[in-house]
């Protein structure tokens, strides 16, 4: 199986920065698509950042300027860096990477557990 597991998270004060990391374990041939999103209290899952294998990146309007997503390909990692912290970005970050377990298989999507980022104003 596939396991991701995310680190980085914590209490920061408004206007500070975090790093976020996310490692896939396991049976893991090829990764495509790496992603992060964020959930809020009482709020839908969005998007935040996603980085192609080929390294394009995309950016929610909302973190744009302030964030960047960054991957290691040879380690199955991707990151977030995080600065100009607002309140609003108080959310759990969720990593997810579309990937192929074998080089037969279809690929797939697996989600880490999450890792809470709390920005105080």
């Amino acid at each position: 199986q596939v396991q991701l597991v995310e680190s980085g998270g914590g209490l920061v004060q408004a206007g500070g920065s975090l790093r976020l990391s996310c490692v896939a374990s396991g049976n893991v041939f090829s990764v495509y698509t790496m992603e992060w999103y964020r959930q809020a209290p009482g709020k839908q899952r969005e998007l935040v950042a996603l980085v192609t294998r080929g390294g394009s990146t995309n950016y929610a309007d909302s973190v744009k300027g302030r964030f960047t997503i960054s991957r290691d390909s040879a380690k199955n990692m991707v990151y977030l860096q995080m600065n100009s912290l607002k309140p609003e970005d108080t959310a759990v970050y969720y990593c997810k990477f579309h990937l192929l377990q074998t080089m037969s298989a279809s690929s797939r999507d697996f989600w880490g557990q999450g890792t809470q980022v709390t920005v105080s104003s």
